[in-house]
């Protein structure tokens, strides 16, 4: 009888081992090809666009808001986004993206993209109504400079609105997240 106890007791524990192990697989933006609308970068990153952001530490608290105005210009595969930056403590900045669609297999449309303070390059791609890239932002903080590792997911809620969340780390620890609300007239 110890015996039997003992396999039914572990059961509920291999049952709630082997849930925890798949919810460990990695999301990708081919979990959301069904989604609709779809996002494709050179229609919703054309024209003007503004957005609004929180940028969270990693405790969970709000440290800066912000807001960007941006204007988004492609030809064919090729576009450049300009993005002018106004933070809550009164600082500004710009980045300028050069964007550049690949060719994609599988319904995935595939981008890369550079601009000043990245380091290297970005790449991604878009699946659905999301899209992910990872690349290195080099961030000024005081007087030296952080190279950070983004991991910047957007979904595309309708023709106006996209919402993005970003990850931030540094070897491996997340030191602060990011949500933006874009909205397209």
């Amino acid at each position: 009888m110890g015996r039997s106890m003992t396999a039914a007791a572990a059961l509920p524990m291999l049952v709630a081992a082997v849930g925890l192990l798949a919810g460990c697989t990695t999301v990708t933006p081919a979990d959301y090809r069904d989604e609709t609308p779809p996002l494709v970068l050179e229609q919703y990153f054309n024209g003007p666009l503004s957005a609004d952001g929180l940028v969270f530490n990693r405790s969970g608290k709000v440290v800066k808001r912000f807001h960007v105005e941006m204007l988004g210009r492609w030809h064919g595969d090729d576009g450049t986004l300009t993005e002018h930056f106004s933070y809550s403590d009164g600082s500004r900045s710009e980045r300028v993206w050069q964007l550049r669609r690949l060719a994609g297999a599988d319904g995935r449309r595939i981008y890369e993209g550079t601009a000043a303070d990245v380091v290297g390059r970005a790449s991604g791609y878009a699946q659905g109504n999301a899209f992910n890239w990872h690349y290195t932002l080099a961030l000024p903080v005081g007087g030296s400079t952080y190279n950070m590792q983004m991991d910047d997911w957007m979904y595309l809620m309708n023709e106006h609105v996209l919402l993005n969340k970003t990850e931030m780390r540094k070897f491996g620890i997340r030191f602060a997240s990011i949500v933006i609300a874009f909205h397209k007239p």
